[in-house]
């Protein structure tokens, strides 16, 4: 593993996407640092766009030749650059990728793992979608989601009235409830008068015992605290969510029967009827952060991705 980049020396030198062509001395850092560098890519930029009250890190991707976008967006916690793997999957599928780290997640701004509300999420993706356009990223833009990333492409599907632009959307472990919902509330209610945020409780959310390790011990990047602003922002959108009217796409859920994060069972019976016959791989044992998998299992959702998206 690479020496640890700076952090802030990398944010501090973010430029524009689209003014963001070359690559800087501490960005070439961060990517090495990540494995980002190994991707095989014909042209690779970091940079940023204001949405919300924030400045977002963005990155984007270009294989030879394009054919279409994954427009990838990661789960709690997380940040772009641990999705290599899917990043990786993309490229070979002749897509571009653009993904940004969320507010208060990875190299973007804000407070750290914390959202005011969930409807601040919609607007940060309406503008990666127009930087999409901007960066003329060929059409269709496929959505990827993993878990909190997953609640923003269900939320834009059933609520942002989605054009012809948007092709599949990829479901990975998707968030509605999490797991002991009725707990969670009563918890945050007696909480919120005198909590602002709770140590952090790292948990072995995939059978890749590597990532795993890298995660808990070894990335700059991980937020150390659960703030309880978050957790109310959610318990605001789930009733939200959860009354919107069905949507005519199919969407590609990829999910996990290990999952200890999510109410995976009450997610897909939601999913179900809101979506008109969304497509459903189930993987016994696999946990929650399916991105970051043990190899088996993503050699099995990759080949039903692929197989999906070429139908």
């Amino acid at each position: 593993m690479p020496e640890r980049f700076n952090p802030d020396s990398v944010v501090a030198g973010l430029r524009p996407i689209a003014a963001a062509a070359m690559s800087l001395p501490q960005e070439q850092a961060y990517r090495s640092f990540y494995g980002l560098d190994k991707l095989a890519a014909q042209q690779v930029r970091l940079g940023f766009f204001d949405a919300a009250g924030y400045r977002i890190a963005v990155q984007a991707w270009w294989p030879q030749a394009p054919k279409a976008t994954l427009v990838l967006l990661h789960g709690y916690y997380d940040h772009t650059a641990l999705y290599c793997h899917v990043i990786e999957w993309a490229l070979s599928e002749g897509f571009a990728v653009l993904a940004f780290d969320l507010p208060g997640h990875g190299l973007s701004s804000g407070a750290r793992a914390s959202i005011g509300a969930f409807a601040e999420y919609q607007v940060v993706l309406k503008a990666a979608l127009t930087q999409a356009a901007q960066l003329d990223l060929p059409q269709p833009w496929h959505l990827f989601g993993q878990s909190t990333g997953g609640a923003i492409v269900i939320d834009y599907l059933l609520t942002g009235n989605p054009g012809a632009e948007i092709g599949q959307a990829i479901l990975f472990s998707p968030l509605v409830r999490p797991r002991a919902w009725g707990w969670s509330k009563l918890s945050y209610r007696a909480l919120k008068p005198f909590v602002r945020k709770i140590s952090r409780r790292f948990t072995e959310n995939s059978h890749d015992a590597d990532f795993i390790d890298f995660l808990h011990h070894r990335d700059p990047l991980q937020p150390q605290c659960l703030p309880t602003a978050w957790v109310g922002a959610l318990i605001r959108w789930v009733p939200d969510i959860e009354a919107t009217v069905r949507s005519p796409r199919s969407p590609l859920i990829v999910q996990g029967e290990g999952d200890m994060t999510v109410d995976w069972q009450h997610n897909l019976a939601m999913l179900d009827a809101k979506f008109s016959a969304p497509k459903v791989l189930l993987l016994p044992e696999a946990r929650h952060h399916m991105a970051n998998e043990a190899q088996s299992y993503r050699d099995q959702y990759f080949a039903f991705l692929t197989e999906q998206l070429h139908k």
